[in-house]
């Protein structure tokens, strides 16, 4: 369901840019907006969920994220872009509680040795939204109205006010109705029963709760996790948001309704890919299908940043079925062993997404500097850390104790 927050963003890159006529970099500020929503408001959410458990971190999130939305109306109305990145970092704050929330709270719900494939297997429904996403952006917010810049040059102030107006009024409808979900949601996770989990550390007792940031950072294989987090997810978003960019230019004459099929191609791949990943994950284990995943990504930069035509669109849109693990499997890998400080190490693993500020915006640098093809540097850079990370960075230094976590009267290995 949140899916829709962050992959609608693609939609809104280049859809905002023709409406207020911004540059690639301009239009990357959405991004910029969004993640860094994600990054401020994950440490303070991790420390809230300390205090207040996970099912009201989750009801807390819902809510912001609702608001966040709703925001989109009268942003809409003001045609002010600065409203509309206010509106996204609202509703950025909100998701960055769910990620910090729902992602640990499912890894600890069973056994340890099959978390990752746990988390896979629950984040494959968020790429179902990833999948829907496009096609409801497509349908609801690009109108198909193209003008080259002579013909918006050669407008009336007036012509061009209602141009920009009749554009921004496409979202309000597709944003009005992510709000009501995410109010039934919240309202349905209030009803249901979730167990009250809570992590303790064997050695150590009560004090294992006082540790300190600085604690978590001790963890080498949590740092190294948060580093290959920020490589991720600012090469899962800067590709996702200039997949139309990329189309448009490596096969001109294509409009944006068209290219924005490619991207749905791309989110359908991503969707395949974490359904299929968590199957493989029976039978491969974690780091090895990362690594495996990590080298192919390289591979379709590489062909993104070399050659021309529609083989390289099709690298690209490929890419996203070899994102699909990337994210869960990192997180899950990088938590473990954490015991006590597992809603830290999960906050630092969340502030991480910021990468998807980032990056986005030095590819639109790079792009309005050179060329869209050039920008695709930065993800194969990208690639480099988190097949180190998948091959050996991973691994957890050996506990001294054993770290379990209580349900009630019942407790499981982490």
């Amino acid at each position: 369901m949140w899916a829709f927050g962050v992959n609608l963003n693609d939609i809104l890159i280049p859809h905002l840019k023709k409406a207020f006529g911004l540059t690639d970099f301009q239009s990357s500020f959405i991004q910029v907006a969004f993640f860094g929503g994600y990054f401020l408001a994950a440490f303070p959410a991790g420390r809230v969920m300390e205090k207040i458990g996970y099912k009201k971190g989750i009801l807390a999130g819902l809510f912001l994220c609702a608001t966040g939305a709703v925001l989109f109306l009268p942003a809409s109305s003001s045609q002010v872009y600065g409203f509309f990145l206010f509106a996204l970092f609202v509703m950025a704050c909100g998701q960055s509680f769910l990620e910090v929330a729902a992602n640990p709270y499912v890894t600890i719900l069973g056994p340890a040795a099959s978390a990752e494939r746990r988390l896979n297997f629950a984040q494959s429904f968020n790429a179902v939204g990833a999948v829907l996403s496009p096609i409801l952006g497509r349908t609801f917010i690009l109108t198909g109205a193209e003008y080259a810049p002579a013909q918006i040059a050669a407008m009336s102030a007036a012509q061009l006010g209602a141009y920009r107006a009749a554009e921004a009024s496409t979202v309000k409808g597709p944003y009005l109705m992510i709000a009501a979900i995410f109010v039934v949601v919240a309202v349905l996770i209030q009803l249901a029963h979730l167990p009250d989990v809570q992590e303790t550390a064997v050695e150590g007792g009560a004090a294992g709760t006082e540790k300190s940031a600085e604690s978590v950072l001790s963890h080498a294989h949590l740092v190294k996790g948060v580093i290959a987090q920020f490589f991720y997810v600012g090469a899962q978003v800067g590709v996702a948001s200039f997949v139309i960019r990329y189309a448009q230019f490596s096969v001109p004459g294509t409009t944006g309704k068209v290219a924005a099929l490619y991207l749905l191609l791309h989110q359908v791949g991503f969707m395949a890919g974490r359904f299929i990943g968590s199957a493989l994950m029976k039978k491969i284990a974690a780091p090895r299908l990362l690594s495996l995943f990590a080298g192919a990504s390289l591979v379709c930069a590489t062909v993104a940043l070399l050659a021309t035509g529609v083989i390289p669109v099709w690298a690209v849109v490929v890419i996203g079925f070899f994102h699909s693990i990337m994210f869960p499997t990192i997180f899950a890998l990088s938590i473990k062993n954490l015991g006590a400080l597992t809603k830290r190490g999960s906050s630092l693993l969340v502030m991480a997404i910021v990468g998807g500020a980032f990056f986005p915006a030095i590819m639109g640098r790079i792009s309005d500097a050179a060329s869209i093809q050039r920008a695709f540097l930065v993800p194969l850079l990208c690639y480099v850390f988190i097949l180190y990370f998948g091959l050996s960075g991973y691994k957890p230094a050996a506990m001294p104790g054993l770290e379990r976590t209580s349900m009630g009267n019942q407790s499981a290995p982490l």
